[in-house]
């Protein structure tokens, strides 16, 4: 079973309910992800988005050049959450998410892996450790990234609050 880095965009209404009752998130989480996925939604124009096996490596990158916000594991806590797959639903707060839509809009993808190769992503021991042994491209990272940034502007202009979750 696969480690994946899921997102959803909450109105502050929808983020209210999911503090109440943290059931009842994951649930409307997932009937919102299946409708993008039925609609095929952009990323900028999606609730929820992922990043895939991606989710590792992205956390790696971003924590080596001292990014200002989790926006894999998220910043806060939702109170007496229980795993949504692999991990506990944490939030981006609007504030946090309109400073990650900047960062994130900044930092040129090639800024992001300069001097990085699959072979220090597997030395890091970076999931998937098999991907990065083989010498796969890191092209998967990167495109994964490429659609953030959409994604979190989208959420910017909004004002919604992004849940993060590993499933």
């Amino acid at each position: 079973m696969s480690m994946n880095g899921r997102y959803a965009r909450l109105t502050p209404a929808e983020l209210e309910r999911t503090l109440r009752d943290p059931g009842w998130g994951e649930e409307f989480v997932n009937e919102l992800a299946d409708a993008d996925w039925d609609e095929q939604r952009e990323a900028s124009a999606a609730r929820c988005h992922g990043t895939e096996k991606a989710w590792h490596a992205l956390d790696f990158l971003l924590g080596r050049i001292g990014f200002p916000i989790d926006i894999v594991h998220g910043e806060e806590d939702i109170p007496g959450a229980e795993d949504w797959g692999h991990s506990p639903p944490c939030i981006l707060s609007p504030k946090a998410v309109h400073m990650a839509a900047e960062a994130l809009t900044a930092l040129p993808v090639d800024a992001l892996v300069r001097d990085v190769t699959p072979a220090d992503l597997a030395l890091a021991d970076i999931y998937p450790v098999e991907m990065w042994e083989r010498g796969e491209s890191l092209e998967y990272v990167t495109s994964r990234y490429q659609a953030l940034v959409p994604y979190f502007q989208a959420a910017d202009r909004a004002g919604d609050t992004i849940v993060v979750w590993l499933q």
